[in-house]
């Protein structure tokens, strides 16, 4: 499994929009991030820092239902 980069919230932004999640709006340094589907509605809340820890990392992809290997292809 391969090592998670250290990313700013402005390159998973751009890497979530790619997949189809549009921002919603921003509270302070967070944006919130939102894709519709037919069958559901995510949401996922990424804040604008210029480093993101492993933790919260992970737990936006979670959020996003998408594994690791699909969220580094996005980035890579």
């Amino acid at each position: 499994m391969q090592r998670l980069p250290v990313l700013s919230g402005k390159d998973i932004i751009k890497a979530l929009t790619k997949v189809g999640f549009q921002i919603a709006r921003q509270k302070g340094s967070h944006v919130i991030l939102i894709k519709i589907t037919e069958q559901s509605k995510k949401g996922v809340v990424v804040p604008n820092h210029k480093e993101i820890d492993k933790g919260t990392l992970l737990e936006i992809i979670r959020q996003t239902g998408m594994t690791r290997e699909e969220f580094l292809k996005l980035i890579g």
